[in-house]
């Protein structure tokens, strides 16, 4: 069979695994590369390359041998001078190389969006050393947050309430980084009612949004996430518009996650990653397409008639791991499915990481319900029924 178009995907973790079966569905190749054997995405995909996604030299290598119509990045961490060398000879880099560079580092979209797009920011500060780390705070007030300006899913966060807290959360920050630059925003504790993912879809024939999705996080870490999220017409309005704005700039087409904070109806930008969302992954069961097939559509041009919720709410709640370990079982996962029926659905993934370590999501239980209460109570039940059996 002639693929539709033959991608090499940049991170191999649960999203780009979901993303595979959503390009596999429409008759793409992919090509999943990760650092490590066995990444969940390469247990779904065509071929698999293993190094790291900062080795310039590696990521060349693996665009001259599968010759990809698209190079779609799924984690921060890349070398993205050569990502831009890549799409200066013809190869579509997703969304492009320059939205991969502005967002492998908080600094530089933050810069970009407070500084010429005019958005509604945090106050904030870079630093890279105690001292700059202290002037920061300075500027912020307290309490304040310090995370890296690269990592994932919050890991290396810290809210600071004073400054006997700066140190070790300067320490836990560097320690938790992603990449090799030691360097932490230091940003204004925003006292909001809410925060939201608001999944912004760039294609051919204009930006799309989907209903907005709210979200819980622990360590810095999203634990749940629900859909639609109640906000004001007025607040929505204000975040499309600030969405709108930050994707148009970036360019190119796919999916976008961009987080705000909302506190009545002021909307705050927070954060953009340009690929699919891990609170987005609600949209497995609540949308009639998931963010993955979205990204799909948009990378490849296809049409998106409409994007329309399946049930009245949707939640998802993450499964986490307590130890480390090379040797485990899953149990439950009957007991979990087991409280779906009568109107409700409910579903596990399994993301088939191969080891475990503390806190390390290892699967997502999804829901659904009348209200995204009730659907979160299904979620966060289903969720604590899968449990680990560590053999070593």
């Amino acid at each position: 069979m002639n693929p539709t178009a033959t991608i090499l995907l940049l991170g191999s973790g649960e999203l780009g695994k979901e993303f595979t079966i959503s390009a596999k569905r429409l008759g793409c190749r992919v090509v999943a590369c990760d650092s490590y054997q066995g990444a969940p995405a390469m247990q779904v995909a065509d071929a698999a390359e293993i190094f790291s996604m900062l080795d310039g030299d590696r990521l060349r290598e693996a665009v001259a041998r599968h010759q990809p119509d698209f190079v779609v990045p799924e984690i921060e961490a890349i070398r993205t001078k050569v990502l831009a060398e890549i799409e200066a000879a013809g190869t579509i880099v997703v969304p492009s190389a320059r939205a991969a560079r502005m967002t492998m580092n908080r600094d530089a979209i933050r810069e970009l969006a407070a500084g010429p797009l005019g958005l509604r920011t945090s106050r904030f500060r870079f630093a890279e050393s105690l001292d700059e780390v202290k002037a920061g705070a300075e500027h912020t007030g307290f309490p304040c947050i310090i995370k890296p300006v690269m990592s994932s899913s919050g890991k290396g966060q810290s809210t600071v309430e004073d400054e006997a807290g700066l140190e070790q959360a300067w320490d836990y920050a560097v320690a938790n980084m992603r990449g090799d630059r030691a360097r932490v925003i230091v940003e204004e504790f925003i006292h909001f009612d809410y925060e939201i993912t608001l999944l912004t879809i760039r294609t051919r024939d204009g930006v799309l949004f989907c209903p907005p999705i709210g979200h819980r996080q622990e360590r810095g870490d999203y634990m749940e996430s629900w859909q639609p999220a109640a906000m004001s017409a007025a607040a929505l309005a204000e975040a499309q518009d600030m969405a709108r704005k930050v994707v148009d700039d970036l360019g190119g087409h796919g999916i976008f996650g961009v987080e705000f904070f909302v506190a009545g109806d002021e909307v705050i930008f927070s954060e953009l990653s340009p690929r699919p969302h891990d609170t987005g992954m609600v949209t497995l069961i609540s949308q009639n397409l998931s963010e993955f097939d979205l990204h799909v559509r948009a990378i490849l041009g296809l049409p998106i008639p409409e994007i329309a919720l399946r049930h009245p709410a949707g939640a998802s709640a993450v499964i986490l791991a307590s130890r480390a370990s090379e040797d485990f079982a899953i149990s439950g996962l009957a007991e979990a499915l087991a409280l779906g029926g009568a109107g409700r659905e409910v579903d596990v993934r399994i993301f088939g990481k191969p080891t475990t370590r503390p806190y390390r999501r290892m699967a997502v239980a999804l829901a659904s319900g009348e209200t995204t209460d009730e659907a979160r109570r299904l979620a966060a039940d289903a969720a604590a029924r899968v449990t680990f059996d560590y053999r070593d």
